[in-house]
């Protein structure tokens, strides 16, 4: 039983301009309905606002503008996926929650060289492969980089190992 969750990934699957695309469940932290947001001046374009989640505010990201794609109006099966980016709360926003899934390691080939899609390939961790579908998994650390992490006020991101290796070294 343990060597089957090593080989399988488990994804939270959604739509994003009629495509679907995947988030490790670990860095979801739950998936709630669209509710009232609130728009923050000089933000980047890719980002709807706040919402006030039990107390606490997460600034919320439209994953269509983020990555370039067509966007669509928001609907009644428009939800907002909460999840850890580099230790912080954000949400993004998707056209629709799919499903839970699991899905076999050797199933996902790395990111092809050359995607015949608007998305940056840097957010893509690779592609799964599944009978009847593909599924783009997404990397959530790569969604945003340092700059926009800092101007959510999100605080730095971690440094990567070689940058802290070279911070201990001075």
């Amino acid at each position: 039983m343990e060597s089957e969750s090593k080989d399988r990934l488990q994804l939270v699957s959604f739509s994003l301009s009629k495509e679907e695309y995947g988030l490790d469940i670990s860095a979801v932290q739950e998936i709630v309905r669209l509710t009232d947001i609130t728009k923050v001046p000089r933000a980047p374009q890719f980002v709807e606002g706040v919402v006030n989640l039990r107390g606490k505010i997460v600034p919320v990201i439209d994953l269509c503008r983020r990555f370039g794609l067509t966007t669509e109006p928001y609907d009644k099966r428009t939800r907002i996926i909460i999840v850890t980016v580099s230790g912080r709360t954000v949400g993004f926003i998707v056209h629709a929650v799919n499903e839970v899934l699991r899905i076999a390691a050797d199933a996902v080939d790395p990111t092809p060289e050359l995607v015949s899609s608007d998305l940056d390939s840097t957010f893509i961790k690779g592609v799964g492969k599944l009978t009847d579908r593909l599924i783009i998994l997404l990397d959530v650390d790569r969604i945003l980089d340092r700059g926009e992490i800092a101007a959510l006020g999100l605080g730095t991101a971690p440094l990567d190992p070689e940058a802290q290796r070279a911070r201990a070294a001075v």
